[in-house]
């Protein structure tokens, strides 16, 4: 195993194992390298690696923390989340993020364009619903930062931050079965390709119409707001009508 791909692994399972929660601090790196067994620029070259995936963020002077940068005076999300509920979160996603998608197509540089599609297949190759939820929050946040509006990136990381609390989790387990991730992974598709295509309106309606199938499995609203499926998703929608379906592993 190369150098980078241990450290990355040492890296990755000691942020999965719970010991260090979302922003919470990281060891300094002499005490990190010792703890984790590898070398001082082994271990500088996986945590470029997780930061780049959004996975840590730095501040000079004050360390390595985990999880996703937080905006700048956002509102704390332990306090969010008690005024809030995860039926709120959709339907405020649904109102920001295909404007955002939209937004992305016109503005994404050709590096943000090759991340999302970088992202999109860490996505596919996901084997269990925790690392799904993952790189589907991280490809939704490379899509917002694309956008390039920084009033709507404060209030996308205020929602997107809710993904991470306990009612949304549960949610989100019970929701994702095998079926449905595999159309989840169509919609991925199909909003980074219009916005690979700067098809800001292909964009926005595909983005909605994933969300608007989120929301639906999230709460069991299928039977009462039927949305229409993409095109070229008709045949695969019949998977997700059939009577049984198999649950991924793991609990998003």
């Amino acid at each position: 195993m190369r150098r980078r791909d241990r450290s990355l692994t040492k890296l990755s399972q000691l942020l999965s194992d719970g010991s260090y929660p979302t922003q919470s601090r990281l060891p300094p790196e002499r005490e990190l390298a010792s703890q984790l067994g590898l070398s001082r620029s082994a271990l500088r070259e996986g945590l470029e690696l997780l930061e780049a995936e959004g996975r840590i963020w730095r501040h000079v002077g004050k360390g390595t923390f985990v999880g996703e940068r937080p905006v700048a005076g956002s509102v704390d999300l332990n306090l969010l989340s008690e005024m809030t509920n995860p039926e709120e979160v959709i339907e405020v996603r649904l109102l920001f993020e295909p404007l955002i998608a939209s937004l992305a197509a016109l503005r994404a540089t050709p590096a943000e364009i090759a991340h999302m599609e970088h992202l999109l297949e860490k996505g596919e190759a996901a084997r269990d619903a925790v690392a799904w939820e993952r790189w589907d929050a991280a490809l939704h946040r490379a899509v917002a930062q694309a956008a390039r509006n920084k009033l709507l990136m404060a209030i996308f990381d205020a929602f997107n931050g809710m993904r991470r609390q306990a009612a949304w989790g549960k949610l989100r387990g019970m929701a994702l079965t095998a079926d449905r991730l595999s159309l989840y992974r169509a919609h991925h598709r199909e909003y980074v390709a219009a916005i690979a295509d700067r098809d800001g309106p292909r964009a926005e309606l595909a983005m909605r119409r994933h969300l608007q199938m989120v929301r639906d499995n999230m709460l069991g609203q299928t039977a009462m707001r039927p949305d229409p499926v993409p095109p070229r998703l008709n045949a695969a929608a019949k998977v997700r009508r059939a009577p049984a379906e198999k649950r991924v592993g793991g609990t998003g």
